[in-house]
């Protein structure tokens, strides 16, 4: 009889856990709290409207790509169209002038240049850099010593590049401009909210958009959710929703199974966590089973902050305008109590199937604390309040930008850290684990975190909160490596196919 399999959550990791076990012949079933697939990477509808809460733009989206390679064997990359921008994103100043982060990396660099001509060799640099990690998006399998020779003299000039701006962040980076719109431009893309974010990070994601790998799926993120879900079914794995793990059974310090809120109890050989990394270990296990380094991580470690994310439908094609938009404030206003500065704006008119025609979907996204919310939650009024409160901010802004827009709102939905807590058990409703820093760069490549347990026997875990800096690649990378090890612990060869 094949070994079983319990897999806890149906988010990315977990369907692609689920998918890699069924086609190496194990025998898996998925445990999922809420009643749909995709865990974080999902959407919603409002009054004909569909809001969007994940993918803006996806690593593999390209034909051939080594990372479109595991999206065509999830089923998700068949016959989907992508959208590759023309712009990352435009930072819009105070006074009307605009920066875009173009995704062609020589139209940026004579965008760099025409904005401040005396910062011609920082803009070079930044731009060369971006040439040089492009690599990364373009290495496939290596095969025999040779090819992993070639391969490692492929990777010199990224990991040249990695090791000279991982320890530097955006804010830090932006200083070497002497221009002071250049200067405020950069700190703005990410600087700002994310203030130890590194610069190599930017760099890598506009290389991957250069080469055209970075689009956006037509649909979302639900519906490229369910099309691993069907890959998934298709293959014969189940999956249970409405089903919350409370606890994982362990006998003679060994994962044998799982304990559902319901009292119900369901057995396996391993289980393997795609949940939330802090309710897996200190509520599922207890606690258990951690160490100092563990512990350092929940800690010390930052997390991606929580988000406050306004959603709206209008009766307008804003299809013309530019589909993400940093706006600089004059005045700032006060959103759960902080005062923002900047206004971060996208459309989503580039998908037709997100809006009726000649209408679209325009959301923006502020980070926030957990805390302030959970103890607002408790009165129900003020919660409410407050939401509300928000959205009529965003919508006054929002007039200053597109002039009549506020009698085109159809819809209106307003997420909170909790809304986000709720559906996806995440730790303080972080929306993508581990931030990225100058610190936990480095664990984003290579072996990278620990995916088992100090002291527990057939467990493994997977998804953000085992690699910093999230998204849905590497949720996908470790579904996929885990049956690999899997396979490898029972002396079977692995195996990946695509459908059809």
């Amino acid at each position: 009889m094949s070994k079983s399999i319990i897999i806890i959550g149906a988010g990315i990791a977990g369907l692609s856990a689920g998918c890699y076990g069924q086609m190496n012949g194990y025998q898996t079933q998925i445990f999922e709290l809420h009643d749909k697939p995709g865990g974080l990477c999902t959407s919603w509808k409002r009054k004909g409207y569909t809001f969007d809460g994940c993918i803006h733009w996806l690593v593999g989206s390209k034909q051939g790509s080594p990372m479109n390679a595991i999206w065509q064997e999830l089923g998700a990359a068949q016959d989907r169209q992508m959208v590759n921008h023309n712009e990352f994103m435009r930072y819009r100043g105070p006074e009307g002038k605009d920066f875009v982060l173009y995704t062609n990396v020589d139209q940026l660099e004579q965008h760099l240049k025409q904005l401040a001509p005396a910062d011609v060799r920082v803009s070079a640099a930044f731009c060369n850099a971006i040439r040089r990690v492009m690599v990364l998006g373009q290495m496939g399998e290596a095969s025999g010593l040779l090819g992993r020779i070639k391969m490692t003299l492929k990777m010199i000039p990224f990991m040249l590049t990695m090791t000279r701006y991982r320890k530097t962040t955006i804010k830090e980076f932006a200083r070497r401009f002497s221009d002071p719109f250049l200067r405020e431009a950069f700190a703005a893309t990410f600087g700002m909210e994310m203030p130890d974010f590194p610069i190599i990070g930017l760099m890598m994601t506009l290389a991957w958009m250069h080469n055209k790998d970075a689009g956006y799926p037509i649909g979302g993120s639900l519906e490229f959710a369910r099309a691993i879900e069907k890959r998934y079914l298709d293959l014969g794995g189940q999956i249970h929703y409405k089903s919350r793990v409370e606890k994982i059974l362990v006998e003679n310090n060994a994962a044998v199974g799982v304990r559902l809120t319901d009292g119900s109890e369901h057995r396996a050989d391993v289980v393997i966590s795609a949940a939330d990394g802090h309710a897996t270990i200190f509520d599922m296990l207890e606690g258990k089973y951690v160490n100092d380094t563990i512990k350092g991580y929940y800690d010390t470690w930052p997390i991606f902050q929580p988000i406050i994310q306004v959603s709206m439908g209008v009766a307008r094609d804003l299809s013309q305008e530019p589909h993400s938009l940093i706006c600089a404030l004059a005045q700032p206003i006060k959103i759960a109590e902080k005062e923002r500065s900047l206004l971060s704006l996208r459309h989503f008119s580039y998908d037709p199937t997100m809006a009726p025609a000649g209408k679209s979907v325009i959301l923006t996204m502020f980070m926030s604390d957990h805390a302030y919310w959970k103890a607002l939650a408790e009165d129900q009024e003020r919660y409410e309040a407050e939401k509300k409160d928000i959205a009529i901010k965003v919508i006054k802004q929002l007039e200053q930008h597109y002039p009549g827009i506020t009698d085109q709102v159809e819809a209106v939905d307003v997420a909170t850290p909790l809304t986000y807590e709720r559906y996806t058990g995440n730790w303080q409703g972080s929306m993508e684990g581990w931030m990225i820093t100058t610190e936990t760069m480095g664990m984003s490549f290579g072996k990278g975190m620990d995916k088992t347990l100090p002291g527990l026997e057939n467990f493994h875990m997977i998804g953000q909160w085992v690699h910093p800096g999230g998204g849905l690649p590497p949720a996908a990378e470790s579904g996929k490596k885990v049956i690999g090890v899997i396979c490898e612990q029972d002396g079977k060869e692995f195996q990946a196919t695509s459908p059809g």
